[in-house]
């Protein structure tokens, strides 16, 4: 009995954690349920996911600089949804950000509208939801909306990724001091291939203060890298291995998205050793 207590109580973190995300995806599949009712022209699937008294909102920016707010309920926007389109109203969204408390979620995302294949508009999609009868609706809806700076495509996320991180790499070979520290959060943490290797950012800065001053400071060239995305899209993580003057090492990392776009929080480097030679290179570190 204290066998089975104990295993139960190490296991609540976990099932906690299980539910917490059966909730997010729940609140994500409402929100891809309004906008594949949008494409489709369903108005039965839309009005399926908000509740009889929800609000859609749109804040503006009027010309005088003020925010203007328009208004509609959920019975207009159905209706819309349902008339005849010379072309399909297709809302996409690349990253959903949820938050849960007890029967009340928030859900920030970044949307992109086309008419048809036609770019017509972006902005934030804000959605606040209840949970009624153990089925999440939608409660409010408020969105803005601009012809600027409009993501099409959610691998535009990944080229900038690769990107930024090629950057990095190249901000070394080149010795630009600027653009490598300025590719990193100012809490990034760099872990070099010694074991006393841990620095932050302006730690890594002062450390390598001479390398910086060569014309290079180390030439590392990245290949077979592999990158991964957390569900709101805000996050990612990736390994790479790399060509070094050490032969090939791996290089793993951690990026946060910003205002500015991506930036590094976290790097590792190690070097590898083939299987066959761990041997010689324990021997070699024992050696006195």
């Amino acid at each position: 009995m204290l066998r089975f207590s104990l295993f139960l109580f190490a296991s609540m973190p976990f099932l906690v954690q299980a539910q917490q995300d059966a909730e997010q995806a729940a609140v994500r599949q409402v929100i891809q349920t309004l906008f594949d009712g949008m494409r489709a022209g369903d108005t039965n699937a839309v009005k399926s996911v908000f509740i009889p008294s929800a609000i859609l909102q749109t804040a503006l920016e009027a010309p005088n600089g003020d925010t203007q707010i328009k208004t509609g309920g959920v019975a207009d926007f159905v209706r819309a949804v349902g008339m005849p389109h010379d072309k399909v109203w297709d809302e996409r969204i690349f990253a959903v950000d949820v938050h849960i408390d007890g029967p009340l979620a928030s859900a920030w995302a970044d949307y992109t509208f086309f008419l048809g294949s036609d770019l017509s508009h972006c902005g934030i999609d804000h959605f606040l939801l209840v949970k009624q009868s153990s089925q999440w609706k939608i409660s409010l809806l408020t969105d803005t909306r601009r012809k600027q700076k409009c993501q099409s495509e959610a691998g535009e996320s990944l080229a900038a990724l690769h990107a930024m991180i090629d950057t990095w790499h190249r901000a070394a070979a080149t010795a630009d001091e600027d653009v490598f520290f300025g590719s990193m959060t100012p809490d990034a943490i760099y872990l070099g291939t010694d074991a006393t290797e841990r620095w932050l950012r302006d730690e890594l800065r002062t450390w390598a203060a001479k390398a910086f001053d060569r014309a290079v400071a180390w030439d590392f060239t990245p290949f077979d890298r592999h990158t991964y995305f957390s569900a709101d899209g805000q996050h990612a993580w990736w390994e790479e291995n790399l060509r070094t003057w050490m032969g090939i090492c791996r290089g793993s990392g951690v990026a946060e998205k910003s205002a500015g776009g991506w930036k590094i929080k976290h790097y590792h480097l190690s070097v590898t050793v083939p299987n066959e030679k761990i041997k010689g290179f324990i021997e070699l570190l024992e050696k006195k």
